[in-house]
């Protein structure tokens, strides 16, 4: 398998209309041990396929120096996508604010996202991006993404229940409605 430069990466996610909500990388303090951060994700498209839109929230597990919790937040909108699509887009987000490898806890309602990065991504690499079924990998672009950032950090999953009532979840949910809405009118 290649490796993905930077702007292959790019390139693969810059092929639509978006909007960072806070654009700088989640500034952690350096340091020999890897610093941990909390990852909240949520992604979708109405209809599926459809418009679609993805969020993420970056938050340091532990305060800064001055006692505060480091937090960015983005969204972005995609013309016509899916979910999964959205899903995968929203963590690979997140995990390019990351500017050092850091432990992740990646916390999602995408059990897509969720069991492709701990439990098939091993599987679909040795079988050249063919998954059980035989068949070609859907979202092998993005999957190749993860796969390559993921290499960089020690990410631990955690799947939530979508709309009920975790916060994080809820705000990127929010988020995902809120940037719909902004590019595609009235969709929220």
């Amino acid at each position: 398998m290649s490796v993905l430069t930077p702007a292959e990466i790019l390139s693969v996610l810059e092929s639509a209309p978006e909007r960072e909500l806070t654009p700088e990388p989640l500034a952690l303090s350096e340091g020999t041990e890897a610093p941990q951060v909390l990852l909240f994700s949520d992604g979708g498209a109405s209809p599926n396929p459809g418009p679609g839109g993805w969020a993420f929230i970056l938050r340091s597990a532990a305060p800064d120096s001055e006692g505060r919790l480091l937090e960015v937040e983005g969204a972005g909108a995609v013309a016509e996508t899916t979910n999964n699509r959205m899903e995968l887009t929203a963590v690979i987000r997140g995990l390019l604010h990351l500017q050092r490898s850091c432990r992740i806890l990646l916390v999602s309602d995408s059990q897509y996202v969720l069991k492709g990065l701990s439990e098939w991504l091993p599987g679909w690499k040795r079988k050249n991006w063919i998954n059980s079924k035989r068949k070609p990998v859907l979202n092998s672009d993005l999957w190749k993404i993860l796969d390559h950032l993921s290499t960089q950090h020690q990410i631990t999953c955690q799947w939530t229940r979508g709309h009920a009532g975790h916060a994080e979840n809820e705000r990127c949910d929010h988020l995902v409605g809120q940037i719909r809405a902004e590019h595609f009118g009235g969709l929220g």
